[in-house]
Formats: C-alpha cells, sequence, structure tokens
C-alpha cells in the first residue's frame, strides 16, 4: 500500500523459570502517523495469545497476574469517564439541582448499578454484534444530556430522578463497554476481575467529578448566582452542547441500513439472553424500590 510499511519481528527470549513473568513496551508509534501492532505470545502450555493495539498502550503485561490486571483496569476505568465529555456532562446535570447528601446517594447510587449492570452483560456477550448498534448508543447518551438539563429546568423531582438515571445508567453501560472491549485483551486470564476494576475505576472518575462539582456549585450558587438562576443558566449550556451531540451522532446512525435480524436460532439465543437481562434489571429497580422507600423516601 501507498505510504504504509509492514514490519514483522519474532523474538525468542531464553528463560530461567517457566513462571518467569513478560511485558513489552512496544513504543512504535514514532514510526508513523498511525501504527498497529499485533503481538502473538506463546505461552509455555503451548496456548497462544494475541494482542493487537494502535500507538503505545503502555507497559503491557503478557501473562498478566491478578493483581496487575486489576491495577491497570482501574486506571482504565478513571482515564474512560475522565476523557469522555459526554458522561461527565450527564453526571453534572444529574447533580446540579440535587447536591445534599439524600438525594446524590439516590441518584449516583442508581446510575451506578444501572451502568455496572449492562457493563457486565456487554463483556459477556449480550450486545448486538451490528455495525448500528454504537452509533444508537452514542446518540442516546447525547440526548441523556438533553433530557436531564430540560429537566432541571424545568423543575426536578430527586424521588423520581433516581428512575431516570438508573434509566440512562443502563444505556451509558452500553457505552462504557465499547472502550472496554479494545482493553479486554490485556486482562489475561483474569476477565471478572478485570470487569470489576474497570468498574471501580469508572465510579473513582464519578467520585473525582462530584467532589470537584459540589463544592464549585455550591460556591457559585452562594456567591454570584441565585440557585435557580444557576441551575437554568448551567442546564442550558450543557443542553446546548448535548443537542450539538445528538444531532451529529443521529447523522452517523441514519447513514446506516437497519434491517430486520433473521428470525432463526441465533436470534432465538440472543432473544433469550436479552430477556434474562431485562429480569436481572427488573429484579434491581424492585430491589432499589424496597431500599429508597425503606431509607430515603421517609421524611
Amino acid at each position: 500500500y501507498r505510504n504504509q510499511a509492514m514490519l514483522d519481528v519474532s523474538i525468542v527470549y531464553p528463560i530461567q523459570s517457566a513462571a518467569s513473568d513478560f511485558s513489552i513496551a512496544p513504543k512504535l508509534s514514532g514510526l508513523g502517523l498511525r501504527t498497529t501492532t499485533v503481538v502473538r505470545f506463546q505461552h509455555t502450555d503451548g496456548a497462544e495469545r494475541v494482542f493487537q493495539f494502535s500507538g503505545d498502550p503502555g507497559v503491557v503485561s503478557l501473562d498478566p497476574r491478578w493483581h496487575q490486571a486489576f491495577f491497570r483496569f482501574v486506571v482504565y476505568g478513571v482515564k474512560h469517564i475522565l476523557d469522555g465529555l459526554d458522561h461527565v456532562l450527564f453526571v453534572i446535570c444529574l447533580l446540579i439541582p440535587f447536591r445534599r447528601l439524600r438525594p446524590l446517594i439516590a441518584i449516583i447510587t442508581s446510575f451506578t448499578i444501572a451502568h455496572s449492570v449492562t457493563l457486565i452483560a456487554s463483556a459477556f456477550g449480550m450486545v448486538p454484534n451490528v455495525l448500528w448498534f454504537p452509533p444508537l448508543i452514542e446518540t442516546i447518551i447525547a440526548a441523556s444530556i438533553v433530557y436531564m438539563a430540560i429537566e432541571n429546568i424545568v423543575g426536578p423531582q430527586w424521588k423520581k430522578r433516581w428512575m431516570v438515571a438508573f434509566a440512562f445508567g443502563l444505556v451509558h453501560g452500553f457505552g462504557f463497554s465499547f472502550a472496554l472491549s479494545e482493553t479486554l485483551q490485556f486482562a489475561g486470564t483474569h476477565l471478572l476481575t478485570s470487569l470489576l476494576a474497570f468498574n471501580l475505576g469508572v465510579e473513582l472518575g464519578q467520585l473525582i467529578i462530584i467532589l470537584l462539582a459540589v463544592p464549585i456549585l455550591n460556591f457559585i450558587f452562594n456567591h454570584w448566582l441565585s440557585e435557580r438562576v444557576g441551575i437554568i443558566l448551567f442546564s442550558a449550556v450543557l443542553a446546548h452542547s448535548g443537542w450539538h451531540w445528538m444531532s451529529d451522532r443521529a447523522t452517523q446512525l441514519f447513514a446506516y441500513n437497519v434491517q430486520w435480524p433473521a428470525f432463526d436460532t441465533l436470534f432465538l439465543a440472543a432473544l433469550i439472553r436479552w430477556s434474562m437481562l431485562l429480569v436481572v434489571v427488573a429484579s434491581v429497580v424492585w430491589l432499589l424500590l424496597l431500599i429508597y422507600n425503606r431509607y430515603l423516601y421517609e421524611e
């Protein structure tokens, strides 16, 4: 191909023990504007592990221990939510009108549990394998910002907001899974550990956002703007950003030729998996209702 090159390298490295740890730091991104690296690691037991990544992913443990995978995916989770401006703005939308402890507990807990459910479900193959699904999710994520911002302006009620936060949390969980799917190759044999670690990283990122946003908003509303005016002003700005994202992403979504799936055994298997997911979601909502009615709704 024009202006492209491929470098094929075979490395044989003598070791003193079959239990030796291997890691690599490729640092090949300087070879071109865009580099894609494929690493095939042949384990002593004959198993082959394939890694494929763009740019420099940092130090990659070829056969990671559980604690190495755990730490790496915690960092992934924190970086992902802090780098994802749409997720950050949605969390801020959630808490602009509700900055006291009790509403925050209900709203953020609901959002957290919801995106954890769909994130884990996605990792176990409960995501439609169609090209239009990621653009659909990204469009709904942008729409969630617009909806929450408008609700802030109209006048939200926190006893209902947790339900909306839960519903949109399910969508955001699918959004998190798109980034996670590219990094699960670094989990080794520790899939569940890596999933929990990534989710923990996302929660730590959310906590950072909350710890920064709540004091700043309180200061602004106490010294510069009245709370009602501030809520309307900030929500209008967030709605404006969300609307532009939603429009751009919807344009990409409508470019796909969406077709009805064939009603075969694969469709039936997918339907069963989604039915199981719906049962889990309904059970979680029922449990949250019991807890909130018992401990949070009492005045």
